[in-house]
């Protein structure tokens, strides 16, 4: 039987919210973590005139540092739950920013089926998420986004790896403890690179030291091969 990941229990954000604990929802790290996005999805290209999607946005951990530095309304996010994303809108936003994030950008999506979400975007991250999902949850969510925005260059991604072979617990460089059959899922290199080249992307890892010992793998289109003759 499979262990729910703590996101997936029922009355997990109602009890959080209730104490104030939005922040704590997305896994602490606050400002550590939203500076080591903002390095990595600047490093690899992003700017200003970009249509981004944040999936898995939570509270807006990176939402409050990016949505003011894009184009007013060129931020997009998604997550399970509507009310984090509203609670991190109406508390981590200036009034300034909030004008450039219109709220029906934030659109609840716990089956990254993508609703709304403009073919337009051009570079998308999804940060700590499908770290606690199961991991057959990938492909599918790949490649609704490839379909959903075609204009898609770029998708960074993280996870947590474990040697190819590797059957128990695995403990992360930071120290975090995963596993391949309960949350925090690990898989391997081989496995991750499957699912992305099935969903149409090509794949490469960065070497980042990030929270947690998340691995970073940077995703793009494919280039699709011309028929023999």
């Amino acid at each position: 039987m499979t262990t729910l990941s703590p996101y997936q229990k029922p009355g997990f954000y109602d009890e959080a919210l209730a104490r104030g604990k939005h922040r704590d929802i997305v896994g602490g790290r606050w400002e550590e973590t939203a500076l080591h996005q903002m390095q990595v999805i600047l490093d690899e290209g992003l700017e200003r005139d970009d249509h981004f999607l944040d999936i898995g946005c939570g509270c807006l951990r990176l939402g409050h540092m990016l949505v003011p530095w894009l184009g007013a309304g060129h931020y997009w996010g998604t997550d399970a739950s509507a009310e984090l994303m509203r609670r991190g809108w109406e508390t981590e936003l200036t009034p300034e920013a909030q004008s450039r994030l219109p709220l029906a950008q934030l659109v609840a999506d716990a089956d990254f089926a993508f609703p709304g979400v403009p073919a337009r975007i051009g570079f998308a991250l999804a940060w700590g998420v499908f770290t606690h999902l199961p991991p057959g949850r990938l492909r599918p969510a790949l490649a609704a986004l490839r379909a959903r925005c075609p204009a898609l260059r770029k998708l960074l991604l993280t996870v947590f790896l474990a040697p190819e072979g590797h059957d128990g617990p695995f403990r992360q460089r930071d120290g975090v403890v995963t596993h391949p059959a309960r949350p925090p899922w690990h898989r391997s290199v081989a496995q991750v690179g499957a699912d992305a080249a099935a969903a149409g992307f090509a794949l490469r890892w960065r070497d980042d030291l990030l929270p947690r010992g998340q691995a970073l793998a940077v995703l793009t289109p494919a280039e699709e091969k011309s028929p023999p003759r």
